[in-house]
């Protein structure tokens, strides 16, 4: 990292499977990131709960005692749906409220393997970056490759010029946790001219904070 500025992350948003996988590599790589984020003195954010990847990155965040908050829901904390959260929890209305705030209260975000739901926020929050509602860093864990089909399809995007080159660069990976974490750090945002002029706030003395309203 020498000569690279480092942008300081405090907060990692991370996103994945409700499920553990048929790879027994994508827990361990789970339970391997918490440990990286712990020992780099990372808090953790997700989506709250013990289920699957999430339950596994939570627990290895709690045990090298750095700040784990779950953003979850109501509706899944009905008859314990998916188990308690490894840490605070914060219970919202609606999906959309959910990841709102997980923007809001984020460094940077990871990418684990996991299903709809984690290919959603993944690509909300990539689509919300190209449109300068943030610039924080988002990155994928490519672990035994789960996600090349998915990387490949963006170059495909990128070829067929749907998605442009500078848009492309939002979305970082790698396939290790320390070696994400230190691409998450050296990432520098470059916005769109065009898209850079939107103002997503209804006010700038509210430091452009997000209206809550806004529904992409």
């Amino acid at each position: 990292m020498e000569g690279v500025l480092v942008r300081k992350i405090k907060k990692i948003c991370v996103f994945c499977g409700a499920n553990s996988g048929k790879d027994v590599a994508f827990v361990n790589a789970a339970f391997h990131l918490g440990e990286v984020l712990g020992k780099r003195k990372i808090d953790l954010v997700y989506g709250g709960g013990k289920l699957g990847l999430m339950g596994c990155v939570s627990t290895a965040v709690a045990q090298h005692e750095r700040q784990v908050l779950g953003i979850i829901p109501s509706a899944f904390t009905i008859n314990n749906l998916v188990g308690e959260t490894c840490g605070k929890e914060i219970k919202v209305a609606t999906m959309q409220e959910r990841l709102v705030m997980m923007m809001e209260l984020s460094d940077g975000f990871i990418a684990l393997p996991g299903g709809f739901g984690t290919l959603e926020e993944l690509f909300q929050m990539i689509s919300w970056a190209q449109l300068n509602i943030h610039n924080k860093p988002i990155g994928v864990l490519n672990i035994n490759g789960f996600f090349n089909g998915l990387l490949s399809f963006v170059d495909h995007a990128v070829k067929q010029e749907f998605i442009t080159p500078r848009a492309r660069k939002i979305l970082i990976s790698a396939t290790t946790a320390d070696e994400l974490v230190d691409k998450l750090q050296a990432f520098r945002f470059e916005s769109d001219p065009a898209l850079s002029k939107l103002k997503w706030s209804p006010s700038s003395s509210q430091k452009e904070k997000l209206d809550l309203t806004l529904r992409l």
